[in-house]
Parts: C-alpha cells; sequence; structure tokens
C-alpha cells in the first residue's frame, strides 16, 4: 500500500506531487479506501455460529506465520473455551478494524495505533496485554538504513526513499512519524518518496536491499530478524529508537454478551497454564496480562499531535 511515490522499485506505481497534497487527507483517504474496500468484501459473509469465535490478526509480518506464531495459543483457548476460534489476516490493518465493525470477527489482536482506531470505529475492548520475557509490556520503535547509505543522523534522511509499514501501524508508521517530526522532518515535503512496504518484515528486507535508504520498524520483529540470520547484524544501522509503546493488546467486540467477553478475558490471562513458555503469539510473549483502554491513551496523544 502506498501513499506517494516518486522513483525507484515498488514505488513506481503511484506519482506523489499528482495525488493529494494535505498530509492528514493522504493518511485518512488511504485507510478509508482499505476500510471500504474490505467492508464490500465481508459484509455478505454469514454471521459467525454462537459456537465460534472468529478471531482477527494484524498482518503485521507474512500472513502464515502470523497465523503459525498465534496457532499454539489458539488451540488451547479453544481447550479452555469449548469453542472453536477461526483466525483471519486481513491484507492490511484497517481490514481488521473494518472486519470488527460489521461484526465478522468477535476478537482481534491490533497493534496499538489500530486499536484506537478500532474503539473508535468498532466499539472494541481491549482485555489483555502481551508480557515479554523481561518482564515489560511495552515495546519500541526503531528507524534503520542500511550500512552504505552514509546516513548517519534523522537528518541526513532529507530527499531520501523512506518505507513505513502500514498506515494504521504503531511501531511502523505513527512512532516513526513522531519521531521525524520532532527531528524537524515532514515525510511529505522532505523524503524523495515514501511507501508503505505492508509488514515489518518487508521494510527491513527494502532497506537491507537497499530499495529504500532508510525505514521504521518494530524492534522486536526487527531483532528477531537479525537472530534468524535474515539480516546479518550491522549490515543494517539503527538510527534512532523511540520511547516505551504499550504492547499490543488483544481486544473483543464490545457488543459481545458481557459473560462471554469475561469468559474469553479469564481464558487469555490463564492460557499460559496451559501452555509452552514462548509460544503464546508474537514474539516472545510469555502471558498475558489485563490491559484497559488507557493504557493507550498516549496513542492518541501521538495521534491528535500529527492530526491522524
Amino acid at each position: 500500500m502506498y501513499l506517494r511515490s516518486k522513483s525507484r522499485g515498488n514505488t513506481k506505481n503511484m506519482k506523489g506531487d499528482k495525488m493529494i497534497k494535505s498530509q492528514r487527507n493522504k493518511i485518512l483517504l488511504t485507510l478509508v479506501a482499505s476500510l471500504l474496500a474490505i467492508s464490500l468484501v465481508i459484509t455478505g459473509c454469514p454471521a459467525p455460529a454462537a459456537e465460534v469465535l472468529n478471531m482477527g490478526l494484524i498482518p503485521a509480518e507474512d500472513p502464515e506465520k502470523i497465523i503459525a506464531s498465534f496457532q499454539p495459543m489458539i488451540e488451547a483457548l479453544e481447550k479452555i473455551l469449548g469453542m472453536e476460534i477461526k483466525p483471519f489476516v486481513a491484507t492490511d490493518y484497517a481490514g481488521v478494524v473494518e472486519a470488527m465493525r460489521v461484526g465478522k470477527i468477535d476478537i482481534a489482536w491490533f497493534g496499538p495505533f489500530s486499536y484506537v482506531l478500532a474503539a473508535e470505529r468498532a466499539g472494541a475492548v481491549a482485555i489483555a496485554k502481551g508480557m515479554d520475557l523481561r518482564g515489560e509490556t511495552t515495546y519500541r520503535s526503531l528507524i534503520v538504513t542500511h550500512k552504505e547509505s552514509g546516513i548517519k543522523t534523522l537528518d541526513d534522511l532529507r530527499g531520501k526513499d523512506f518505507a513505513f509499514v502500514d498506515p494504521a501501524s504503531t511501531s511502523g508508521h505513527l512512532i516513526p512519524r513522531f519521531m521525524l517530526m520532532k527531528a524537524g522532518l515532514d515525510p511529505e515535503k522532505d523524503f524523495k518518496s515514501f511507501t508503505f512496504a505492508g509488514g515489518h518484515d518487508a521494510v527491513a528486507l527494502a532497506v537491507k536491499h537497499q530499495k529504500v535508504d532508510a525505514g521504521g520498524v518494530g524492534e522486536p520483529p526487527f531483532k528477531a530478524m537479525v537472530e534468524r540470520g535474515v539480516i546479518v547484524e550491522g549490515e543494517v544501522v539503527v538510527l534512532a529508537v523511540s520511547d516505551p509503546i504499550p504492547n499490543s493488546p488483544i481486544a473483543v467486540r464490545g457488543d459481545l454478551d458481557p459473560e462471554l467477553k469475561k469468559k474469553i478475558q479469564q481464558a487469555i490471562l490463564e492460557v499460559h497454564k496451559h501452555m509452552t513458555a514462548g509460544d503464546m503469539g508474537w514474539h516472545r510473549v510469555i502471558k498475558y496480562v489485563e490491559a484497559r483502554d488507557e493504557d493507550y491513551d498516549i496513542i492518541r496523544e501521538v495521534q491528535e499531535l500529527l492530526g491522524l
């Protein structure tokens, strides 16, 4: 998905200056277009059966990887709840928001920013968030470049090609954009081009292969790619690290039966007792703890500051 593009690689199909002048309108129109397109598809689907929970997952990485990372937890939850859980990965983050809005999913794993959008548009209610091996319930965003770029500071990004993850990604768009704006850089004016690559892995690989000069990516998936050897340590350089971000929440539809919501939340908070550590979601989640909507007020503040 792209907002603006001027030159090389995968950006050649979109022409920047002829699209939309306003930064706010560009982001808004991209999200709305995604929502409308997906709505046309999923509104014709039958409503889920009472004994089945449909679970949406944002496409933070390749959909098969996302489903595989959640499958052990899903199977454990099925046993605890006595219900079938069907996972669904949309083509973009907005697709999961829209699926919940029209009632086609009951529960979802969102990023912090996509959760805020889902709370606004779809009545989503956060019930749990992941805890990692450090006992932390936060993570960070990175701005990275390849070692041959000659880029040493954020200011060196002027006139360069940049990749974000998705318009509704927290660590792959909202927070990197905030970091850039704090450094005096406006992606709309100061970059040669910018794109949305679709996933954190796609951004990291675009930087590695010099398809773009730099990009914004979440720290957990980036570190995992280094540990797997997909990225050789040192070939992609970290330019900036964000302040802590609240971990991605699992949320339910606000109009679900209250007893069912309580039952789902309790099952998620206890699922680690039924599983092997490290098998509970995306990137080293060892257990889930209670999440509250106000945990994500900091995301709302950044959203407002950026006018998104």
